[in-house]
C-alpha cells in the first residue's frame, strides 16, 4: 500500500467519527496534520531513492515534524511504522518512540506516551496489535506485545504484554475484562 492510500485510510477514519468531508477534516484534525506529515517522510525514508536525494529529502521532513510537533503535540516518528486507518482523536501531547509499531485501525486519545523503558533484555519498545484503544493520558512502555483489540483505559500504565481482546486499567495495568475494542472503535450513531 503506498502512502496516498494509506493516507486515505486514516482520513476515512475521521471522516467516519465527523460529520463533515474529508477536506474540512483535513484542514481542522491536527492529527491528520500529523499522520500527513508521518505518512509522506515514512515513504521517503522506506524508499529506495538514491541517498543522495533522499537525505536531503529527509532533512526537510525532520523540519516539517518539528513544526508539526510544534503546532499539534503530536510526535510520530518517520522511522515508527503505524499502520493504516490511525485515529488521533484529540489535540495534543502524543508522544511515539521511533522504534514503535503501531497496527492497523487503532485509536490514539490525548496524552499518549508509547515508549522505551525497561533494563537489560526487557529494554525496548511496545508492539501494538491491530484496533488497540488507548485511552488519555495512558503510557505504554518496555518491550511488550499490546494484543489485536485490546483496550487501554485512560491513565494507565502499561509494563506488561496485554493479551488479545482484554481491558487494561490502572498503574500497573491489570485486566479488567475481555470485551475488546469493538465498542471503542466505532463512531456513534
Amino acid at each position: 500500500m503506498n502512502w496516498l492510500a494509506t493516507f486515505r485510510t486514516d482520513i476515512q477514519r475521521y471522516t467516519a467519527y465527523g460529520e463533515s468531508g474529508a477536506l474540512r477534516q483535513l484542514l481542522t484534525q491536527q492529527g491528520l496534520w500529523a499522520l500527513l506529515q508521518y505518512r509522506v517522510a515514512a515513504a521517503v525514508y522506506r524508499s529506495s531513492l538514491p541517498g543522495l536525494l533522499r537525505r536531503p529529502l529527509l532533512l526537510l521532513l525532520v523540519v516539517w515534524q518539528k513544526l508539526i510537533e510544534i503546532t499539534t503535540g503530536i510526535s510520530l516518528p518517520y522511522t515508527a511504522q503505524i499502520g493504516p486507518g490511525l485515529y488521533i482523536g484529540h489535540f495534543g501531547h502524543i508522544i511515539l518512540n521511533g522504534n514503535a509499531v503501531l497496527g492497523s485501525q487503532c485509536n490514539l486519545a490525548q496524552g499518549v506516551t508509547i515508549g522505551v523503558s525497561g533494563r537489560a533484555e526487557r529494554r525496548g519498545v511496545p508492539q501494538i496489535g491491530d484496533r488497540v484503544y488507548i485511552g488519555a493520558n495512558a503510557t505504554v512502555a518496555g518491550k511488550i506485545v499490546v494484543g489485536n483489540d485490546a483496550v487501554i483505559g485512560a491513565n494507565s500504565l502499561v509494563t506488561a504484554d496485554v493479551p488479545e481482546g482484554c481491558t487494561v486499567v490502572g498503574v500497573p495495568a491489570q485486566i479488567v475484562n475481555h470485551k475488546g475494542s469493538q465498542e471503542y472503535l466505532q463512531p456513534s450513531a
